[in-house]
């Protein structure tokens, strides 16, 4: 039964992804990847995000394969790596951020095909053998639903891509996770609410066991695992970078954003260290 969309809007998305290019430029590493690295020995930010794009890709068991999905592409990091180094024949990502597409289809990725488009809407005229979605699934619950009507939701999620993969075929999925640690003082508490209604407004940060719920018989789990200590370090490599180009980001988008983007930064990376927050990077494959 279709539940219809439950997520944030594109008017929302926008409010924070369509900020400015020129901005994100200043302080992501070199392609834009805006979710969360896997850190190695000695990585510089630029390995980290290339070593998570990797671990996700070869989890989908995308190398070589006829044609993949990126369920919120962003401005291309993964499309880039799929079609570059890893010879997938047909890539294709969804974005609700005009932004984005403008970025990616100036671009001119051979390959790849940009949507702006709902993955609610999408209707592919042909099945994918892999699907990766990076960073997104946050938003496809929007505040104030029920546990229930969230599971809801992403089961609709769930049951869309099996619909679109083959028996056995994988969805690797990076989310970030509410955390075991509930003891928060008041300034925490604050910090949290400022980051989901200035930043990420009718974002929700599922519960894990919400994840997975959702996925129960569409999907097997093949791997799961948490790296609340590598977004800590991986938010704390952003905020260095923005205080480093602070002038230039001031002249981007003026300084009350830059105001807003320290403070978010910043508590995050204390939000992850303390585990009020998780990151989830999980393999699932399809029954």
């Amino acid at each position: 039964m279709t539940v219809g969309y439950q997520g944030a809007t594109a008017e929302s998305i926008r409010h924070h992804y369509d900020v400015s290019n020129d901005f994100y430029e200043l302080w992501l590493d070199e392609e834009l990847t805006y979710t969360c690295a896997l850190w190695g020995e000695g990585d510089t930010l630029e390995d980290a995000q290339r070593r998570k794009l990797d671990h996700l890709i070869e989890g989908a068991r995308a190398p070589g394969a006829r044609r993949v999905l990126d369920i919120g592409c962003g401005w291309g990091s993964l499309l880039k790596r799929l079609v570059g180094t890893y010879g997938v024949g047909q890539a294709v990502g969804l974005t609700l951020s005009s932004g984005q597409a403008e970025y990616l289809n100036r671009l001119e990725l051979p390959r790849t095909e940009i949507r702006v488009q709902n993955w609610l809407d999408h209707e592919p005229g042909e099945g994918y053998d892999a699907i990766i979605s990076i960073g997104a699934f946050e938003h496809f619950a929007r505040t104030g639903l029920s546990r229930a009507e969230r599971v809801a939701a992403y089961r609709e999620f769930f049951q869309r891509c099996r619909s679109w993969l083959p028996r056995g075929g994988r969805l690797a999925l990076q989310t970030n996770i509410k955390g075991n640690n509930t003891i928060m003082d008041k300034r925490t508490v604050r910090d949290l609410m400022f980051i989901m209604e200035t930043i990420f407004p009718e974002s929700e940060i599922p519960a894990l066991s919400e994840v997975l719920e959702g996925s129960e018989k569409h999907f097997d789990v093949v791997t799961l695992r948490n790296d609340p200590d590598h977004y800590s370090r991986t938010c704390q490599e952003w905020l260095n970078r923005l205080r480093t180009n602070r002038q230039k980001a001031v002249e981007c988008v003026g300084e009350r954003n830059v105001t807003h983007y320290e403070r978010y930064l910043g508590a995050t990376v204390e939000h992850f260290a303390k585990r009020h927050l998780g990151l989830s990077r999980m393999v699932l494959e399809a029954v």
